[in-house]
């Protein structure tokens, strides 16, 4: 490998060589490689629409409550709840605890793991859940507050 001085640079021997561009070795392949025709995932089951329907469990381990998103009225005494969480068996509706005053209606939600989860991986996917509670009276113009708060 030789160096030469060119106009203030140095230029390299290996970098810049005398022959022409047709001799000069290319590292362009004459033919491109053969691809494989791209890999599609398809769902065995349509997407379900909307949160995902679970009741409590009762038996879960390390329970915590769990802060919910919505609460809608869908008769005069039931109140449908939705949160996100995570995948069962890792995840799963332990218990609802509901307090009713004449003013409020306090629901506490409590999620656990499973106890048949306990050598399962799991994964980490956040997906919308309900439930639906039954209060002692119509919820009239009470108002219904997350007890997780």
């Amino acid at each position: 490998m030789t160096a030469t001085l060119l106009a203030g640079c140095l230029v390299l021997a290996t970098s810049c060589g005398g022959a022409a561009p047709a001799e000069r070795a290319s590292t362009v392949p004459a033919k491109p490689p053969a691809v494989a025709e791209p890999v599609t995932t398809t769902p065995t089951t349509s997407p379900k629409k909307g949160p995902e329907p679970v009741k409590p469990t009762g038996n879960a381990i390390n329970v915590h409550k769990v802060r919910w998103t919505k609460a809608k009225a869908v008769s005069k005494r039931k109140v449908q709840l939705t949160w996100w969480s995570g995948v069962a068996p890792c995840t799963v509706l332990d218990r609802v605890k509901v307090k009713e005053t004449a003013k409020l209606v306090t629901v506490t939600l409590y999620e656990g793991t499973a106890p048949k989860a306990r050598n399962v991986s799991c994964i980490m996917i956040a997906i919308e859940k309900t439930t639906t509670v039954t209060l002692k009276k119509p919820l009239g113009k009470r108002k219904v507050v997350d007890g997780a708060k």
